[in-house]
């Protein structure tokens, strides 16, 4: 039997678009690690990722891909509304240790076929949710505590760029990726339950596409994917939490802002978006930083958190994906344990889907 504490970890990748790439880029810098096969129905995509990766073979099909035996785990970066299937074909034939991107699943009936998959494969599903890697988020997730004494409100703002444009525009369709709050928002439904160990029992939000994308076509159809919107959520502990999201704010500073306040103080957090979208003229991007500030002695204090520029070059979420990527080879080898389960990709998205609906009916929503 090989030894996955030692030997170089070889991964099979399914979808190498945008995310899929950013995953290969990563993946190259982490060591005992190699990509050996990939898998994209895109010539354009597989081509790309062909040449970011020349010594892993091109597989044609995701069976293909599954039957090979030289695979120690396997990486799922396909649109979101083909992961359950891509999954289910997985737990039959190949299940292996498995990350997988974010949503987890876009469809409500599809919870129970999670569910099935949840109780029965034998090794760790990890699901992808970068934001907890941030170097100033983990920071953040480190001192939240002692900063505030208990959390008792926390804030999740995220100013960014609209959503970029993909592969047949698959992005633009609230079928295909589930909506804006579980698409995009599911990372920050988790950090909330990460945050106030908790869980939800109520929400309340107002929502919509108001700006981005109202006058694109594709085949016909207008897209009716949401840009921005706001959500009160309600927690067990009697904490609460806040979601401010607007996709046509790529003027901004920083991109993700988070800040908890509790008894004893206030800890925030302050997250650059994409250095490739910063403009040049204006000089350096923006330091991440987060900002203590305890009650007594009152004043604030400013810490900055700088990320390694070669891993600000390897993807768009501030060294995250690689981060990620670090804990999950020392999962894959037995020396650590699964971060984000199952169990916490289907509450994420769950929570988005309640979020979605109180949206759309104008009320608030209970949590079950």
């Amino acid at each position: 039997m090989k030894d996955l504490g030692t030997d170089v970890i070889r991964y099979g990748v399914i979808g190498c678009g945008m995310m899929g790439q950013e995953h290969l880029r990563n993946i190259a810098l982490l060591e005992g690690a190699r990509v050996a096969a990939i898998h994209d129905p895109s010539e354009l995509m597989a081509g790309a990722a062909r040449l970011m990766v020349p010594g892993a073979s091109l597989v044609t099909d995701l069976d293909a891909l599954l039957a090979r035996q030289d695979l120690d785990a396997l990486l799922v970066a396909s649109p979101n509304h083909l992961h359950v299937d891509q999954l289910e074909r997985i737990a039959r034939t190949r299940p292996l240790p498995l990350l997988l991107e974010k949503p987890l699943f876009t469809d409500p009936a599809d919870a129970d076929r999670v569910a099935r998959i949840a109780d029965t494969y034998p090794a760790p599903i990890w699901v992808a949710m970068e934001y907890r890697y941030m170097p100033p988020i983990a920071v953040f997730l480190s001192e939240l505590e002692r900063a505030t004494g208990g959390v008792k409100m926390l804030t999740i703002r995220e100013h960014r760029f609209p959503f970029l444009p993909k592969v047949g525009n698959w992005n633009r369709f609230n079928r295909n990726t589930g909506g804006t709050l579980v698409e995009k928002c599911c990372h920050f439904f988790d950090l909330m339950r990460l945050c106030l160990k908790s869980e939800p029992v109520r929400f309340m939000a107002s929502a919509g596409q108001v700006v981005n994308h109202l006058d694109e076509c594709y085949d016909g159809e207008a897209p009716d994917i949401w840009d921005s919107g706001y959500v009160i959520v309600d927690f067990e502990n009697g904490a609460r939490a806040m979601l401010e999201l607007c996709m046509y704010a790529e003027g901004s500073e920083y991109q993700e802002e988070l800040s908890a306040v509790g008894p004893d103080g206030k800890i925030e957090a302050r997250v650059p978006g994409p250095g490739r979208f910063w403009p040049q003229a204006l000089g350096a991007p923006p330091v991440p930083q987060v900002i203590v500030s305890p009650r007594t002695p009152r004043g604030p204090r400013v810490l900055e958190i700088p990320v390694d520029p070669l891993l600000l070059e390897a993807g768009d979420h501030n060294g995250a994906t690689f981060y990620q990527h670090q804990r999950f080879l020392r999962m894959v080898r037995g020396m650590g344990d699964c971060d984000v389960t199952l169990a916490d990709g289907m509450k994420a998205v769950q929570m988005g889907l309640a979020a979605q609906a109180s949206a759309v009916c104008g009320q608030a929503v209970n949590f079950r």
